[in-house]
C-alpha cells in the first residue's frame, strides 16, 4: 500500500471514529412520565410534589428545571406539566358538606329531646 493509500485509509478511520463510532450522550429522561421524572430527580430533596409549582409561570419553571435538574427541554416540560397538575388539583376547593344545611323532612318536627324526662327538684 502506498503512502497516499495509507493516509487515506487512516483519514477514513478517523472520520468514522469521530462521527459515528464514538458513544453519543443519551437522554436518560426520554420517555418518562412526570411522576417518574419526579421520582428519579426530585424525591431525594422534595418528598412530595405538592406546592413545588405554586406561584410560578410554566416557562420559568421549565427553564429552571432544564438548567438544574433534567437532561433537556422535553423532560423539563413534562416535569413542569406534572408539577402544575398536582398543584391545580390541590387548588380546586372541595365542596363543603354541612349536615345542618340539609332540609328537614317535615316542617312541624319538634326539636330533639333527651330520651328520659328530666327530674324536677
Amino acid at each position: 500500500m502506498s503512502a497516499v493509500g495509507r493516509r487515506l485509509h487512516l483519514l477514513t478511520i478517523l472520520i468514522v471514529a469521530l462521527t459515528g463510532g464514538l458513544a453519543r450522550a443519551q437522554d436518560l429522561d426520554r420517555g418518562k412520565s412526570g411522576a417518574q421524572l419526579f421520582a428519579t430527580n426530585c424525591v431525594a430533596c422534595h418528598h412530595s410534589p405538592n406546592g413545588l409549582a405554586q406561584d410560578s409561570f410554566s416557562w420559568t419553571l421549565s427553564s429552571f428545571l432544564q438548567q438544574h435538574y433534567t437532561d433537556g427541554p422535553g423532560s423539563a416540560q413534562v416535569l413542569t406539566a406534572y408539577l402544575q397538575s398536582i398543584d391545580a388539583r390541590r387548588a380546586k376547593p372541595q365542596p363543603a358538606v354541612h349536615n345542618w344545611l340539609t332540609p328537614r323532612n317535615s316542617s312541624s318536627a319538634a326539636p330533639p329531646r333527651p330520651p328520659a324526662p328530666v327530674p324536677v327538684r
